[in-house]
């Protein structure tokens, strides 16, 4: 599960936020980050709220009276709460809600949730989200006249986003 979570995520920070300033790559790392999780044996953390508004605060924090450098690290936590709507955490109240339903040990005790889904429906989501990726991309010229914005700095030239 990396191209739904990654393709879904930039199509939706997209649309919502047109910024051209933000950084996309950002978002999709941050996206992606919680799948880690299913290599340590389940749910943690980063499948819980409490992790995206913990690095929202951190990034605040951290980046005070430096307004781009801001804008470029919000990437991050705004990709991890996309993870949560995207793979459903928000299903499992005792995950999701974690440590504020009870700090029990309910953290690591089963799959990820991107991984419960059978094979073929995890190979659909992945070809969806391949197919967001590839319409963008296409959409908005990364291949060619925005290349070098987006690789260097996770940004989408602003007469694109006009479109």
């Amino acid at each position: 599960m990396f191209f739904w979570f990654a393709g879904l995520a930039f199509a939706a920070v997209l649309i919502v936020f047109s910024s051209p300033a933000l950084d996309y790559r950002l978002v999709m790392f941050g996206a992606v980050l919680p799948v880690a999780e299913g290599l340590v044996g389940g749910p943690w953390v980063l499948h819980t709220l409490l992790a995206p508004v913990v690095v929202m605060t951190v990034v605040m924090l951290a980046t005070q009276n430096r307004r781009l450098v801001r804008r470029k690290w919000l990437g991050v936590p705004i990709g991890m709460f996309m993870h949560l709507v995207l793979d459903g955490s928000w299903a499992s109240a005792e995950v999701f809600w974690w440590p504020f339903l009870g700090a029990s040990d309910v953290l690591g005790g089963s799959a990820v949730p991107e991984f419960e889904r059978s094979a073929p429906v995890l190979i659909v989501m992945e070809l969806i989200g391949l197919g967001v990726l590839w319409f963008f991309v296409q959409r908005l010229d990364l291949l060619g006249e925005g290349k070098e914005l987006f690789t260097t700095k996770g940004q989408i030239l602003r007469d694109r986003l006009e479109e």
